[in-house]
């Protein structure tokens, strides 16, 4: 039985219940309107607390606007305390690098633009429901788009806390200190001030991974091959940076000879990183099976590596919205009629058809470079035909 489903059973024998309990109760007219009314509502906290213990999250840092330490006035309510869907040792690495989670914050941002980015032209585009969950219901199945989600988020982290060391910005780390390559020309320098990979990284492990590795599931349990799964695609998203960080060079001599050059490591546009984890989402072949054990799906695929994404769930029905399982379908989603990928009518819609309306499209223009030195445009009006999938 799958996570969704048996979210559906819980939900239904849980309101049996309580419908049964409250005619029992109005039969014998022992208990009134607001004693039903108390009942409900701790009824409902019990029964739901795990799933909003599941469904806080750092992610949440994303969405909600994070003052620096040193904007904050005497007596003013100190920052950890301040930010919600921090797990208990999430909570600890705050209050001892306060200064970082401006950055954390800005690497879930990053990371969850490059998500929708990578999904826009798919049924699930990635969209973020609220500012506590931030994706909802749906990332609580152990699905691929789940793995992704993880993946690219836990590598904005690494992003953002890499950059800021190079900039600055924090108080317990610098420019890299990684080793001169092998392969670097001799009368080339190495030096510069590089992005600090190596600290984004270690740290990014250290604050993301710390809530999975709180809970003390028993081996083999669906609760452990899930901790398993969001640790294999944190990792998987770390790698991603990492690896994809290159050397640059900056040429110094006279007019512009490149007699010198000096190099530093550099992090990769992080689109890069996006389409790195989209090939891999793509390729997704390993699956965590209900003992813990990684194993694949087909036995064609390769033993997989630490940048492998891995999932436990098959992926639920994103055609209709469905409160159970957090799908908002995709009705009134934009489609493109003449394609015949995902972001075709036809398979964006589901087989439901679409509607065809007209629309005016505004841009820049019969464009002129005029000496010196600016550009100038038009601005041209067409009238475009848009579908949207009923």
């Amino acid at each position: 039985m799958s996570l969704s489903q048996k979210i559906q059973k819980s939900t239904s024998k849980f309101l049996s219940v309580v419908r049964g309990d409250m005619d029992t109760r109005m039969t014998q007219g022992q208990c009134s309107s607001a004693g039903i009314h108390l009942l409900l509502v701790v009824a409902l906290i019990a029964c739901s607390s795990q799933l909003l213990v599941d469904a806080n999250s750092w992610w949440s840092l994303a969405m909600n606007p994070i003052q620096r330490p040193e904007m904050y006035i005497i007596g003013a309510q100190p920052l950890c305390s301040q930010l919600s869907g921090l797990s208990q040792g999430q909570r600890k690495l705050c209050q001892l690098y306060q200064d970082h989670m401006v950055y954390i914050g800005e690497g879930a941002k990053t990371g969850i633009k490059e998500c929708q980015y990578q999904f826009k032209q798919r049924r699930w585009n990635c969209s973020t429901v609220d500012n506590t969950s931030v994706f909802g219901r749906v990332m609580q199945i152990g699905s691929r788009e789940t793995a992704f989600t993880y993946a690219i988020s836990a590598a904005g982290v690494v992003n953002a806390i890499s950059r800021a060391c190079r900039e600055g910005e924090l108080s317990t780390c610098g420019c890299s200190r990684a080793a001169r390559p092998r392969d670097l020309p001799r009368d080339w320098l190495w030096g510069g001030c590089g992005d600090n990979v190596n600290y984004g990284y270690r740290f990014a492990r250290e604050f993301v991974d710390a809530r999975e590795r709180e809970k003390n599931y028993p081996k083999g349990s669906e609760e452990h091959a899930r901790v398993l799964m969001n640790l294999q695609n944190n990792e998987a998203g770390r790698q991603a940076v990492y690896n994809l960080a290159n050397v640059a060079c900056k040429c110094h001599g006279v007019s512009g000879s490149c007699s010198l050059k000096t190099c530093w490591l550099q992090l990769a546009d992080f689109r890069r990183v996006g389409e790195f984890l989209k090939e891999k989402y793509d390729a997704a072949a390993m699956r965590i099976g209900r003992k813990g054990k990684l194993e694949l799906v087909n036995n064609r695929f390769n033993t997989p590596t630490p940048e492998d994404l891995v999932y436990i769930d098959p992926s639920p029905d994103y055609c209709l919205r469905n409160e159970t399982t957090g799908s908002l379908g995709t009705q009134g989603r934009l489609c493109n009629k003449t394609s015949e990928g995902m972001d075709g009518c036809e398979l964006m819609c589901c087989g439901r058809g679409y509607d065809q309306f007209k629309t005016y499209q505004h841009e820049r223009c019969h464009c002129k470079f005029h000496w010196c030195c600016y550009v100038k445009c038009k601005r041209c009006t067409t009238l475009v035909d848009q579908f949207v999938c009923k």
